[in-house]
């Protein structure tokens, strides 16, 4: 008896687990299928496309350490802000948001389908009497006619109807517009489709091989030949999107993929190869079109085929998808003329240099021996349109002085419409080629340079413009050199070497104060050794050290002046020193075997320029001044290489959409009952009409049908 009695206790438990478990499971599948957990889903989704879209993906890492800094950035790096749409807490919600999806859809697909075919017969007289879109009549007609009558009237008007026979009366069910549901079924269908295809053109192939397969990114240098299998993707990736860069007359039959910790490989069926590069340009200097001629090597048959891709025409070629990206530059050569930055060496030797590559410059030649430097050679641009009422900036960097907000605004509007709006913009002006390169030190310090190979006229006067910055997050900072008469830079470096030739700097001191001072006047030979000494010192405290000098050193030097005093001795030693120079820029003309030049409004204003650019010239941070004199552009294609498959599955799931948001908003619903029903010698005629949404059209709808069907009733009781 007692065992008997455990025995169903323990039934009895086990029953109550297995009835837990089943209620916690439907609860799970009820909040997971809800609408509040697919909106809460959606809106995740949409701050996370926001940050994705305001934030550059998958740029190199060190961008955003420049852009952030450490902190900040290894913050983002947690959450995976660089690469949004790959990482795992994204995909996560999208997997979620598909099952949602799916669940509403397994849940309430068969409801609607059911009902569609419904024709919700079993109604009841009374029940039809408390609709509020309702109509009665009384005719004496036979109810078999006007069955007839009302049901003709419905078919006309696109009504589908069905007759159902009660005791002792007659119902007509009618229904338009059923097909509503399908819309529906089709939007959230929609929703899957287009977060299935989304996700197979992911990077979740890619990180499933990671994962499992032990392919992990490369970060080193090497030729992509030989580069380990373990860093490459076989041709079998179903879906990639990479980027290749092909020079002129190169081939490629790989991509490169980027990664945070580096980049992969990924092989191709086929080798592209760029027969030429095609650009083209407004009047301003902007690229108007730009296009690749390539031609194709099937690996497999051998076969080769040409093509042209443009933006927005790309070559499809066994499921892969070739686009015109952008352009780069394919290892240009270059000629330059590096003159002296330091000491009293003026004439210039020459250098050569291949955009990509590197050079010694050997401290001997730049008058710093024991100082060898590495040049890197990392860019050339054979025009540069600049925006000139920025007097000589970096139009490629945000305006310190605008707000976050108006240079947002601004960049947008740059990026709106079409690319040639501002091709009339007289605020843009095609300055000419420009060569940039890093200097490393042997410490391995780099500081990088960008120099234009033309003069630029700014304000009136045309200058060399050098720029410099200490790292990729600053902008260039200008070294303004004046052009002289004959729009060269020599006549500049002339005078920077006769400053830092003690010799010549006494001989102009001597003639300045020989000048200045009449041989008549009284005591003119002590007062002109005076003079002298003054002028020696102007120009040696101008020249100063390696460290300081300019302006710089006589704001010091003036400081030590008591303050009532300072604004005249500034103005007498700018008087001495601009004399002075004048007379060292003669001398050195005469050393160099030139004639005098005629002190006039012209070379007065080229002497004030060179003096205030010798003044900056010590914050350039160079040994050398590289002047481009000459160049063979090598022109180079950046192709972005794709497969997604996804993309159709997305295009389809777009289609459904559309179809399904039309049959909700343009597919109107309508139930119609007619309930005919003898009452001694005469028969009952009730209408109820019915909608999921009561609008001003159903409301018309109503009061013409109740018009109508009163008429053929009227009709049936004539």
């Amino acid at each position: 008896m007692e065992n008997k009695i455990d025995a169903e206790l323990v039934t009895s438990t086990g029953g109550i687990h297995i009835n837990t478990r089943k209620a916690w499971l439907a609860d799970a599948i009820e909040l997971i299928s809800s609408m509040r957990f697919a909106i809460s889903l959606l809106t995740l989704i949409a701050i996370a496309s926001v940050i994705g879209t305001v934030m550059k993906q998958n740029e190199p890492m060190p961008n955003y350490v420049n852009q952030f800094g450490l902190f900040w950035f290894e913050v983002f790096k947690c959450f995976s802000l660089y690469s949004v749409y790959s990482a795992w807490w994204f995909l996560t919600i999208m997997g979620f948001l598909v099952l949602s999806t799916s669940l509403c859809l397994i849940r309430n697909a068969p409801k609607m389908l059911k009902d569609m075919r419904s024709w919700r017969e079993n109604v009841r007289e009374q029940s039809l009497r408390n609709f509020h879109h309702k109509a009665e009549w009384h005719a004496t007609g036979v109810r078999s006619t006007l069955t007839n009558g009302l049901t003709s009237h419905l078919a006309r008007v696109g009504y589908r109807f069905k007759v159902i026979e009660k005791e002792g009366a007659t119902l007509v069910t009618a229904k338009q517009g059923a097909a509503n549901k399908w819309g529906y079924i089709f939007a959230h269908s929609a929703i899957v489709i287009i977060c299935i295809g989304g996700m197979l053109d992911s990077e979740m192939p890619i990180h499933f091989q990671q994962w499992f397969m032990g392919k992990v990114p490369f970060d080193g240098n090497g030729i992509i030949a030989k580069i380990p299998e373990k860093h490459r993707l076989s041709l079998a990736n179903p879906t990639f999107r990479g980027n290749t860069m092909i020079p002129e007359g190169a081939s490629s039959d790989t991509a490169i993929i980027p990664q945070q910790t580096g980049v992969l490989i990924q092989d191709l069926p086929f080798t592209i190869r760029l027969k030429k590069f095609t650009i083209d340009f407004y009047t301003t200097g902007m690229p108007k079109l730009f296009a690749s001629d390539v031609e194709i090597t099937d690996h497999e048959t051998g076969k080769s085929f040409s093509s042209i891709i443009k933006v927005n025409e790309p070559l499809i070629y066994k499921g892969i998808a070739v686009y015109q990206s952008s352009f780069e530059d394919g290892g240009s050569h270059l000629k330059l003329a590096a003159f002296p930055m330091s000491g009293a060496q003026e004439k210039p030797f020459e250098l050569v240099g291949e955009v990509g590559s590197s050079s010694t410059l050997a401290g001997t030649l730049s008058g710093q021996p024991g100082n060898d430097m590495t040049i890197e050679w990392s860019g050339f641009r054979p025009f540069n349109v600049e925006n000139m009422s920025r007097n000589g900036a970096d139009v490629r960097a945000a305006d310190a002085k605008k707000t976050f907000n108006e240079q947002f605004t601004t960049d947008l509007n740059k990026h709106l419409g079409s690319a040639g709006k501002n091709a009339n913009n007289k605020d843009l002006k095609n300055v000419g080629p420009s060569v940039q390169y890093k200097l490393r030190d042997k410490t391995g310090q780099a500081r990088e340079f960008n120099n234009y190979m033309q003069s630029v006229l700014i304000d009136g006067d045309y200058m060399f413009l050098a720029g410099t910055r200490d790292s990729p997050a600053e902008a260039f900072r200008y070294l303004r050199i004046p052009a002289d008469d004959n729009d060269s830079i020599n006549e500049w470096m002339r005078l920077r070497a006769a400053m830092n030739n003690p010799a010549l700097r006494d001989a102009a001191a001597q003639r300045y104060a020989t000048r200045a001072m009449s041989a008549s006047t009284p005591n003119a030979k002590q007062l002109q050794a005076q003079l002298t000494e003054s002028a020696k010192k102007s120009l040696n405290i101008f020249v100063g050290d390696s460290k300081q000098g300019g302006f710089v050193a006589i704001s010091k030097f003036l400081e030590q002046i008591p303050p009532a005093d300072q604004a005249k001795a500034a103005d007498v030693f700018m008087k001495i020193l601009n004399g002075s120079m004048w007379d060292l820029w003669q001398l050195a003309r005469i050393q160099d075997g030139l004639p005098e030049l005629e002190l006039n409004e012209k070379h007065a204003r080229f002497m004030q320029l060179a003096t205030g650019a010798m003044s900056d010239a010590y914050f350039y941070g160079a040994p050398v001044y590289l002047q481009l004199k000459g160049f063979d552009e090598v022109k180079a294609s950046v192709l972005q290489v794709t497969r997604s498959p996804g993309k159709k599955v997305v295009y389809f799931g777009c289609l459904l959409l559309v179809l399904g948001v039309f049959s909700m908003f343009y597919i109107r619903e309508r139930r119609l009952w007619i309930w005919l029903k003898d009452e001694g010698d005469r028969t009952t005629i009730l209408m109820a009409l019915s909608s999921q949404r009561k609008t001003l059209d159903f409301e018309k709808e109503f009061e013409q049908l109740k018009i109508q069907l009163g008429q053929i009733v009227n009709l049936g009781h004539a």
